[in-house]
């Protein structure tokens, strides 16, 4: 009776634990003391080779401006309706030596830049050189983007338009990590210098999420959420089963129905 007695516990205690919500599920758990972490320096979306810009030069005359603006639509003609123009033709693409070819200001160096910093470059160009005079210069990305993929609601690629995009706000685009995602351990694969690099990042930990290197994301960098080992074991057949509340309570009954066979004999 005292080994049924065991059995009767422990199952009670396994049913208890089932509706334990486990700690690994939710995210920042350190949030009343983030107040003396450093946050990881901000990092803005830098061009590499291969992107493509957009660049538009404004000034008081527009005839002379115009000269550094790409627009050639498909008949050969200036692409003043934006009905009649191959978009890919008004796009700077950037070389193998990190640099775009401007109409008459000619090579420019803008790989490691930001936006920004490219705008300002290319305004002290064309004023430096009497090309242009007061010009206003806007740069937009064409091909910014960032890849997530794993466990999350909806994996995919992602462009990005503002000068800088986090973790956070890559995994919210995705939809947020499904249950079986796994926030201890989530990997961000980043080129460096022509080599990759990978990063892991405890997003239940704030202290390791805010100062992580990649908490900034960079133009292409690929966010992978590994599953969690209930995900992987359903890979394989019956890979569950030994962690569901009915593979425990046949094993009790076996159990149970023994010590009572055990019992009988031992009393005859």
């Amino acid at each position: 009776m005292k080994v049924k007695s065991l059995i009767i516990v422990a199952l009670a205690m396994l049913s208890f634990a089932s509706c334990i919500t486990p700690k690994k599920i939710t995210y920042v758990q350190d949030a009343d003391s983030l107040l003396n972490v450093a946050l990881a320096s901000v990092n803005i979306m830098k061009v590499k080779t291969g992107d493509k810009l957009s660049i538009n030069v404004n000034s008081k005359d527009p005839t002379i401006s115009a000269m550094f603006n790409l627009g050639i639509s498909r008949n050969g003609n200036s692409g003043g309706n934006n009905g009649g123009v191959n978009q890919d033709l008004m796009l700077y693409t950037v070389d193998a030596q990190g640099e775009i070819e401007i109409p008459v200001l000619g090579k420019v160096k803008v790989e490691g830049l930001s936006r920004e910093e490219i705008a300002n470059l290319i305004k002290q160009r064309l004023m430096e050189e009497e090309l242009v005079r007061d010009p206003v210069v806007i740069v937009s990305f064409a091909d910014m983007y960032v890849s997530v993929i794993g466990e999350v609601k909806t994996p995919g690629r992602y462009d990005v338009k503002q000068d800088r995009v986090t973790l956070v706000d890559a995994i919210s685009m995705a939809g947020d990590l499904t249950i079986n995602g796994l926030r201890t351990n989530v990997l961000v694969l980043r080129e460096e210098n022509g080599a990759p690099k990978a990063y892991r990042v405890d997003l239940t930990q704030g202290k390791d999420l805010y100062a992580s290197p990649v908490y900034y994301l960079q133009n292409r960098d690929v966010v992978y959420v590994e599953p969690n080992g209930y995900r992987k074991r359903q890979s394989t057949v019956n890979g569950n089963n030994m962690y569901t509340p009915s593979f425990w309570l046949s094993i009790a009954s076996v159990l149970t129905s023994l010590t009572l066979v055990i019992v009988t004999a031992i009393r005859k």
